[in-house]
């Protein structure tokens, strides 16, 4: 008997996950647009791949209807923009996620806040492609930056060395203090 064929742009996860199906592959960066733009401007996404594997399982439960599981792993290399140097960082991003499926929204929505598990609705047409974006989107770092720079940072005004003292000529003329003022105020308070 042939195995089922399985498209990961429109996935039946709970077939999917009865059947104890597997599927891997790779799919160019530019496919996955959201997470192309994240790449710095010098960076061509072309030639860059996603490498994702999935599986379903479904999970039987004693006197419980049986969960139904996608296991996801995806791996990419992105140029992100160091924020130290604004030159192109490589980032290795990769993924190991689990997601159990329920019927409906609401009911994903509630399990999902009460729950350690990432929890989603079921659907007859998963976008895998859309989900492994998702999930490497959120892998990126917050603050991209090189160990080292590969150029010269310029120098901030703190790591300026201390400007020399101006000659007796340039001095400038005492300000008086704008507190003086009020310490003569408070005296006369205290006098009176």
């Amino acid at each position: 008997m042939k195995a089922k064929e399985f498209n990961p742009l429109r996935l039946d996860v709970q077939v999917f996950a009865r059947e104890g199906g597997a599927l891997q592959g790779q799919w160019p960066l530019e496919e996955l647009p959201r997470l192309a733009s994240s790449q710095h401007e010098e960076a061509a996404p072309a030639g860059r791949q996603v490498a994702w594997s999935a599986e379903g399982e479904r999970v039987e439960r004693l006197g419980a209807e049986a969960q139904t599981w996608l296991h996801l792993k995806a791996r990419a290399t992105v140029a992100l923009e160091c924020q130290r140097c604004l030159q192109p960082v490589e980032e290795a991003l990769e993924v190991e996620r689990s997601f159990r499926f329920v019927h409906g929204e609401a009911e994903a929505e509630a399990q999902d806040s009460d729950s350690e598990e990432d929890v989603l609705a079921l659907t007859r047409a998963l976008d895998l492609r859309e989900l492994v974006e998702d999930e490497l989107i959120l892998a990126l770092p917050i603050v991209p930056r090189h160990d080292a720079c590969p150029v010269p940072l310029p120098m901030a005004a703190e790591d300026d060395p201390e400007p020399e003292a101006p000659a007796e000529s340039e001095a400038r003329p005492e300000q008086p203090n704008p507190f003086a003022v009020l310490a003569q105020l408070k005296k006369g308070r205290s006098s009176s």
